[in-house]
């Protein structure tokens, strides 16, 4: 078919894509028009958009006339209301009446000619194609009807694409969708539907999945968070199967030469959808293969390239959007195949944020991925089959394996959602968020280990990971406004640990972070000891070594995992406080918490008083540690000149002497981490009396201090702080810790470098809070959860100085 006689054919029922855009909405729906939008204004940013097109939503009006619908469409929606029909009921009924009706011949034939004419395109006799619905009044901020209706992939042939097409149609009067609109106060016969029919992308031999221009769960707006999956992306977007998961910091891709890669999160991945060959089915689900499932779906230059993609399709429609990409296996070629706002974290205030506590341990019974920020508690109701959805106990918290559109009208009356299966863009997930739900989703085996009618909290409140307690704990709730808060000389930062927790905090304007402590990381994600990673041949437990294989099993050199881990760690703790300085301290390890490491008990030995033994500085030059060390310093390296975080400052902890202090300094510019070049600043905490006494040589050393109150009054006092027996002589306000801290910021200020404090002093004693401002302190570091009530003791605290000063002047 010539060109000419392709553009002859009628666009009155059929458009095709690429000639649409965000103003033909209510011809072709949210989803067709932002494709065309896409085709049309964003080829110039390198985003890919697959051959295809759409019937109009006069079609759709035309196709109910022709057949007489509506009269006995409101009939059963009339009688559905009146509870003489149930819900399934009336819509078998309406879905029949749709799959009976015949196409007016002028629909069928535009239909047909323009599949006619992509099969030309492709050069193909019969090309496959993905027929997809879109509603008129779908992707609109306050009306997420996606995944209400039915898609329909790898459709080849003419009279096939015409059935699907009217399968769709059919589609749109699904239980869900009816209930769905019912809901959200919608007249059925107002909502008319599209269909996009669009070239198949090979992802059944690639990858494809999701991806949001904003944190979901925490509505932190600098970061794409893409999910990937083997196969095509139904089983991503229905939560069938965990996901490999990737963060991108936003900010810094403008750079190319950075890679701003802030997490990489290898997902079980146990099946892939694939293309059915023979039989009615066109689809088929299959187990992935071992290496499938240990290997991550997307290389980081890949993962760069869809966060590039967003960040362009974002800044065009100017709102955070939600996305679906698919990679072709045959050509490796990336797609973008669908583009919608983001619905629920465009609608929360920036301003203001409400935390949840936990006020009791309890035991964990599963974990997942959390879903929300909130604490729920209930009965579990364990509903594995959407057949036995009726037996739901409003109210109580859901237990089921996991959920597809089929499940909303019960979801919106759960207290709380866990799931099997599923990541964070899983149905369950998209649906919880929009309900306002706490959800713990792709826990594996909650219907299996938690009890039906058994009592559980469950708790989203400590980032990424939620976990499900058994009983029913107490909680705390606060409401904090940021708007409200005083503004202080003293630059207030934060005290971050937990990479996963980091982005809950966003809203917070900290100076920083004064404290993220290396540590956490290893403790909690790397798990293993870093010279086990170095020497592995001689761990000699075969436990130990196997756990250490498959913990390492994505990485040719297990040294590269530390490294990697390490890396993104710290980078996710950066990210929200970027371009604001995030200072990092080096590992700070007892020789008995190495121990407890993976691989540990091969590298230490048993100290008397661990406390002031082999710890901190001591570590990093001597012959028994500085090969681990070298892999902390290559972290950091890597975090700052590849990923892009130059906000990243390197802090020396527990460094006894000025001699060990020069030690220090030569051991990290043997690994590539000279103070000064690349604007590094070097920092040492100031915890010993030795750093107080000789603060001028420190200083010669160093860019800036920060008091490490707890363990510098241990050792002005002599008080063990971890015994319960002196727990009433450890003091940090004690006149003596305080005459060391005053002295130590006098003599800070005298050399002309920062200096400022880390513990949790003047969070709980608003008395020292008030002394430390009256020293003249650079910074106060406190625990995100106690920012909000202690910035305006600061604040007081600085006025009554200044007021002072006015008066003696």
């Amino acid at each position: 078919m010539s060109a000419a006689a392709e553009t002859s054919l009628t666009e009155i029922n059929v458009k095709w894509i690429q000639d649409t855009g965000i103003a033909d909405i209510p011809s072709v729906g949210g989803k067709n028009a932002s494709l065309g939008e896409l085709s049309r204004a964003l080829q110039s940013a390198g985003v890919r958009v697959p051959e295809g097109f759409a019937t109009t939503a006069a079609a759709y009006r035309a196709f109910v006339a022709a057949n007489d619908l509506e009269p006995r469409i409101r009939k059963h929606i009339g009688e559905q209301r009146a509870g003489t029909l149930t819900l399934r009921q009336a819509g078998a009924a309406i879905r029949e009446l749709f799959l009976q009706a015949a196409f007016p011949e002028s629909i069928a034939a535009d239909i047909q000619e323009h599949y006619r004419a992509l099969c030309h395109r492709a050069g193909q006799a019969e090309v496959a194609v993905a027929v997809r619905s879109s509603a008129t009044a779908e992707d609109l901020p306050d009306a997420s009807f996606a995944g209400q209706q039915e898609t329909f992939l790898n459709v080849a042939g003419a009279r096939a694409v015409l059935e699907a097409c009217r399968r769709c149609y059919a589609s749109l009067f699904t239980d869900r969708a009816i209930s769905y609109r019912e809901i959200k106060g919608y007249d059925h016969l107002d909502v008319a539907l599209s269909v996009g029919v669009q070239r198949m992308v090979r992802s059944d031999l690639g990858a494809s999945g999701v991806m949001f221009s904003i944190d979901t769960e925490s509505g932190f707006p600098d970061v794409v968070v893409i999910s990937a999956a083997w196969g095509l992306g139904e089983t991503v977007v229905q939560g069938t199967i965990n996901p490999d998961k990737y963060q991108v910091f936003k900010p810094l891709l403008a750079d190319r030469r950075f890679s701003p890669v802030i997490e990489r999160q290898l997902g079980a991945k146990e099946r892939k959808m694939v293309y059915s060959h023979g039989g009615d089915a066109r689809t088929r689900t299959v187990e992935t293969t071992d290496r499938e499932q240990r290997s991550l779906v997307l290389e980081d230059p890949e993962v760069v390239l869809l966060a590039r993609w967003a960040v362009a399709v974002e800044d065009h429609y100017g709102r955070p959007m939600d996305m679906e990409w698919a990679k072709d296996g045959v050509t490796g070629e990336l797609f973008m195949v669908q583009a919608r706002p983001e619905t629920v974290q465009a609608r929360r205030s920036a301003s203001t944020f409400r935390t949840y506590h936990l006020a009791q341990p309890g035991r964990v019974l599963v974990t997942g991925a959390a879903i929300g920020d909130s604490i729920a508690r209930g009965r579990a109701c364990v509903v594995r089959d959407a057949k036995d959805i009726e037996s739901f106990v409003d109210g109580s918290v859901l237990v089921t394996r996991m959920t597809d559109p089929d499940w909303v009208p019960i979801m919106k009356r759960a207290a709380g959602i866990i799931t099997d299966h599923g990541g964070p863009t899983s149905h369950a997930a998209i649906v919880s968020r929009e309900l306002g739900v706490p959800a713990v989703v792709g826990t594996r085996n909650a219907t299996e280990v938690l009890p039906d009618g058994g009592q559980v909290t469950l708790s989203c409140a400590d980032g990424e990971e939620g976990r499900v307690y058994e009983g029913l704990l107490e909680f705390t709730v606060e409401d904090m406004d940021m708007q409200a808060l005083p503004v202080t000389r003293t630059n207030v930062m934060i005290n971050i640990a937990s990479p996963a927790a980091a982005f809950k905090w966003w809203r917070l304007p900290a100076a920083g972070v004064g404290l993220a402590r290396m540590e956490f990381i290893i403790n909690s994600l790397i798990r293993i000891h870093p010279m086990a990673l170095v020497h592995p041949e001689r761990v000699a437990d075969p436990e130990e070594a196997e756990l250490i294989r498959q913990l390492t099993s994505g990485y040719q050199d297990p040294q590269e995992y530390f490294i990697d881990v390490l890396a993104t760690g710290i980078a996710k703790i950066a990210a929200p406080f970027h371009p604001k300085p995030v200072i990092v301290r080096l590992s700070d390890f007892k020789s008995n918490e190495y121990s407890h490491l993976v691989g540990g008990s091969a590298f230490e030995r048993l100290e008397e008083n661990p406390m002031l033994g082999f710890r901190g500085a001591s570590r990093y030059y001597s012959s028994h540690y500085r090969e681990g060390f070298a892999l902390e310093c290559k972290a950091l390296k890597r975090v700052r000149e590849q990923a892009g975080f130059g906000n990243v400052i390197v802090m020396v902890p527990f460094c006894r002497t000025v001699r060990e202090a020069d030690q220090v300094i030569e051991a990290m510019e043997e690994h590539g981490l000279v103070r000064g070049q690349e604007g590094l600043q070097l920092y040492m905490m100031c915890e010993i009396p030795s750093n107080v006494v000789l603060a001028g040589e420190f200083a010669k050393r160093f860019d800036g201090f920060s008091i490490g109150s707890n363990d510098l009054t241990q050792l002005v006092l002599g008080v063990d702080r971890d015994s319960e027996e002196l727990s009433g002589l450890f003091d940090e306000r004690d006149p003596a810790v305080k005459s060391m801290i005053a002295e130590a910021i006098t003599k800070a200020h005298a050399a002309g470098i920062k200096i400022g404090i880390c513990g949790q002093g003047p969070s709980n004693h608003p008395d020292l809070a008030e002394f430390l401002v009256g020293q003249g302190i650079d910074s106060v570091s406190l625990n995100p959860d106690t920012y909000v009530r202690t910035l305006p003791v600061i604040a007081a605290a600085e006025a009554a100085l200044a007021a002072a000063l006015a008066k003696g002047q």
